[in-house]
């Protein structure tokens, strides 16, 4: 930009125009149509934009009085006037109406859909619906049509907009693709732990003698960790703090070293796992468990994951598990030397798993990095 002329910092090749300001409110009328009550339920959703309501809860709404629901046409945006300011706003797929709680606006140009889809869920944008919402707290904000139409933005050509389009598109495809892969491998180890851990497991079951025993018999150790003030907790330290739903923070001292079994003790969590290896500082809401001689620890953190360790809390107004009552409880194990190779095999899940989620977090990372780079 050379202070005039406004051009993003990312381009496709072959176009250099500088993008044109424009109001919202001459791209977009209100559409204020109603009195269509037999047409399809639409609901705008955070994350999936506009959907058909029977797609999102399942629920008959036949029953329910619509003569005053708005009408909304394919390519139509519809936004939650109380909720913008969150990105909740999605271009309808299809006819339909909608609660009178929502906006709805039709183009007043030719545009891309696509386009306008992603321009109005960039963070620029939505911080612009945010300062323009209006009410006393957040719970109260909303952004009629009088409001929003004053909004500037900057746009590219129409053909601009559908390089960009296509390019969100062919993105999102893939992070969903990826998403799917990664929630279909999480699946499948589930089902693989409940298959070995319930002794069905021919390769694990034949081989060796499963006995049963109390938790407390396996481990050497699995009681609460350590007080520790707020004020010694940081964002940079030498090791990490645990807490009921993972790491806290940071401190310059340590409470447990070596490899343990971490297990939430307090919060709505609580009753989940992770391995922890080396020097780090284990608070008092989290639960240090380690094998015995007897037993091997990684074992133990498929083991406790399977048993389900959250329905064991006690109900009130902050979940807690007791430990004593833990160490009660009966499981079935076969001996060490199969443990190792039960923990060896559901590991090498674990490292599939994480593997597709580090690129599934570098494909999100991309489309971020777009936005940034593609909008003014």
């Amino acid at each position: 930009s050379n202070g005039l002329e406004k051009r993003p910092k990312l381009r496709f090749p072959g176009f250099d125009e500088p993008y044109k300001q424009c109001c919202i409110g001459d791209i977009y009328a209100e559409r204020s149509q109603r009195g269509a009550s037999d047409m399809e339920l639409l609901s705008v959703t955070m994350n999936d934009g506009v959907k058909p309501r029977s797609e999102i809860d399942g629920k008959d709404n036949s029953s329910e009085d619509k003569r005053n629901y708005k009408i909304v046409h394919e390519g139509d945006m519809v936004y939650n006037s109380m909720r913008m300011w969150q990105g909740a706003n999605g271009i309808s797929p299809c006819n339909g109406i909608v609660s009178p709680a929502y906006t709805v606006l039709m183009p007043k140009q030719e545009i891309s859909n696509g386009y306008f889809a992603v321009l109005f869920k960039s963070m620029n944008l939505v911080n612009e619906f945010r300062k323009n919402s209006q009410g006393m707290t957040s719970d109260t904000w909303n952004l009629k049509y009088p409001q929003i139409e004053t909004i500037k933005v900057q746009i590219p050509s129409v053909s601009e907009q559908n390089k960009v389009s296509e390019l969100f598109s062919v993105l999102d495809e893939r992070i969903a693709a990826q998403a799917q892969l990664v929630e279909s491998l999480k699946k499948y180890k589930r089902g693989v732990v409940a298959h070995i851990l319930s002794g069905q497991s021919k390769a694990f079951a034949v081989t060796s003698s499963w006995t049963e025993h109390m938790l407390s018999e396996l481990c050497s150790e699995f009681r609460s960790g350590r007080n520790i003030s707020a004020t010694l907790i940081h964002k940079n330290g030498d090791y990490p703090v645990y807490g009921g739903n993972g790491i806290r923070g940071y401190c310059n001292q340590y409470s447990h070293d070596g490899e343990y079994v971490v297990v939430g003790r307090q919060g709505a969590l609580c009753g989940n796992v992770r391995l922890i290896q080396g020097k780090n500082y284990l608070s008092e809401h989290a639960i240090a468990v380690q094998a015995n001689e007897a037993n091997e620890t990684k074992f133990l953190l498929y083991l406790l994951d399977y048993m389900k360790l959250g329905q064991y809390s006690d109900q009130g107004a902050q979940p807690g598990l007791a430990v004593n009552k833990l160490l009660r409880l009966k499981c079935i194990v076969p001996d060490k030397q199969t443990q190792i190779k039960i923990a060896s095999f559901l590991m090498s899940f674990d490292f599939q798993i994480s593997a597709q989620e580090r690129i599934l977090m570098l494909l999100n990372d991309q489309r971020r990095a777009l936005l940034q780079q593609l909008f003014i």
